[in-house]
């Protein structure tokens, strides 16, 4: 036992330290300055080159990217985008090692309608994103979040690709670029697109969208799916065959765990992965994925990369607003305790496949109307989705039969207004409500419950936080009807149709 008069001769050992006057670890010349792991310490140069040869790295590694395909960069202005804008200008440079094939283009979503900002605070955040545009020497168009009340219905249609994505087409097409053009780099010629004027009363209708929704959690998948078909447009429009993201690692380990809890299981292989081809002609990709938020942060620092904050919906909001802020606090704090995490989450995310059928061979009608993957609701019948839905349709049963209990004069009174069409035999629509729930004419706007049913099981919990869906675009509403419309034709010529 221990006694207060018990004295040690032995002496404790001291465990040594890591010291950071090392050497680096590449070059064992230089002192390091950055040490990105236990035992990874590099100096200024090497930490330049490791930076810029993961880029290249990854780029080759897929070999998506052909040679003289015109690439759009989408840049937000956060340090993840900023850096991979750096690596696109360093790439094309006279003095690349390897240099990049592609001809590249950047876009910037001002969102700032939806977070309530002011004019002169969005003319501001422009212009500090302009500059860091001019300075890339890139064509470069800035396109408020507004624009997509204005956007046609072929925004949810896949197009077909019109570049071959085969191994031998693929080197084929490298042969060919290097035997007529050489070793020269492809600088684009800058354009300088100004921000169109924002209509006051689209911004209005902005903002009533992002209200009707109850959740601060479907507020950002609602904008999310927004600026994607934003994204898509600007690049169909614009003569782009590639969209590129800023997304790295810390963050798809994020948005992994985020898409579990908001119940995209059946997509995670498309939401994570490398390239993303659900739209068929423009092919989302994410080169920056093997980057962790701290080595970018380090590279921006050390060699002085511009970024500009932006606000968002979690801008000073609690840590449990949302199940994206809740979840990326709980990653962030995690890696601090736990170096690992990150990572292990990130090469769990590349080893997942989907058992679905793909978004790019699914058929239009079997593809969600807001996220365009493969629906994943057409499951067996002892599923536990289809029980969710039995469970629903009763008590929405229960609760109709008591108001219909409650007011009986009014419902008949209802029934006799619409005994008849006011459209018959003028060939106009008259948008009235009939028994069966439909209008006399088959087209009226469709409510909640209506888009439901083209929807994916994480985009139906999106739409059911919403109080009303008729403050989405029209443009989706619009291929709602059609798609429902296809749906009854279907349904009525069904016995006369051959089996696929």
């Amino acid at each position: 036992m221990c006694q207060v008069v018990e004295t040690y001769h032995d002496h404790l050992e001291q465990e040594e330290v890591p010291s950071t006057s090392k050497k680096c670890v590449k070059c064992k010349d230089q002192i390091p300055v950055v040490a990105i792991r236990a035992g990874d310490q590099y100096c200024r140069d090497c930490f330049e080159q490791y930076f810029h040869h993961k880029f290249r790295a990854i780029l080759g590694k897929n070999r998506v990217i052909f040679p003289g395909e015109k690439v759009l960069l989408a840049a937000s202005g956060g340090p993840s985008s900023s850096s991979m804008l750096r690596q696109v200008q360093e790439g094309l440079s006279q003095n690349a090692h390897k240099k990049l094939r592609f001809t590249p283009g950047i876009v910037y979503i001002d969102e700032g309608g939806a977070l309530n900002q002011s004019v002169d605070e969005r003319r501001q955040t422009v212009a500090k994103m302009r500059e860091i545009f001019i300075a890339t020497g890139f064509p470069f168009h800035i396109v408020p979040l507004e624009q997509v009340f204005d956007l046609p219905g072929s925004v949810l249609t896949m197009a077909p690709s019109s570049s071959p994505q085969s191994e031998s087409s693929y080197k084929a097409s490298v042969d060919d670029f290097i035997r007529n053009n050489g070793s020269s780099c492809l600088m684009p010629e800058q354009k300088h697109e100004t921000s169109p004027d924002v209509q006051e009363c689209q911004t209005q209708l902005l903002q009533q969208l992002i209200d009707s929704s109850k959740t601060l959690t479907a507020k950002e998948e609602i904008l999310s799916m927004l600026r994607q078909h934003l994204l898509v447009h600007t690049a169909r429009c614009e003569g782009y065959s590639k969209l590129m993201f800023g997304d790295n690692c810390t963050r798809l380990a994020v948005k992994l765990l985020i898409n579990i809890s908001l119940g995209r299981g059946a997509q995670l292989a498309q939401d994570v992965s490398f390239s993303d081809s659900r739209y068929g002609d423009i092919i989302s990709l994410r080169p920056m994925r093997d980057y962790s938020a701290k080595e970018i942060a380090y590279y921006n620092h050390i060699f002085n990369v511009p970024s500009v904050f932006t606000p968002n919906l979690h801008t000073k909001n609690k840590e449990k607003a949302s199940i994206q802020r809740l979840t990326e606090s709980f990653v962030n704090k995690l890696q601090v305790d736990f170096p690992s995490t990150v990572s292990t989450i990130y090469r769990t995310s590349e080893k997942l496949q989907t058992t679905s059928r793909s978004s790019t061979s699914a058929n239009p009608r079997h593809r969600c109307l807001l996220c365009m993957s493969s629906l994943d609701t057409t499951v067996e019948n002892a599923s536990a989705f289809q029980s969710t839905l039995i469970s629903e349709r009763l008590s929405q049963a229960k609760s109709v039969g008591a108001n219909s209990a409650s007011f009986p004069g009014q419902n008949a009174e209802l029934r006799s207004a619409n005994a008849q069409c006011c459209s018959e035999g003028k060939g106009q629509y008259c948008d009235r409500i009939v028994e069966d729930g439909g209008c006399c004419s088959g087209i009226r706007v469709p409510d909640a419950t209506d888009i439901r049913g083209l929807l994916c099981y994480s985009c139906q919990l999106t739409i059911k936080d919403m109080s009303s869906a008729d403050c989405l675009p029209q443009y989706i509403l619009s291929e709602a009807q059609m798609r429902q419309r296809r749906s009854r034709m279907r349904e009525e010529i069904s016995e006369f149709l051959l089996e696929d």
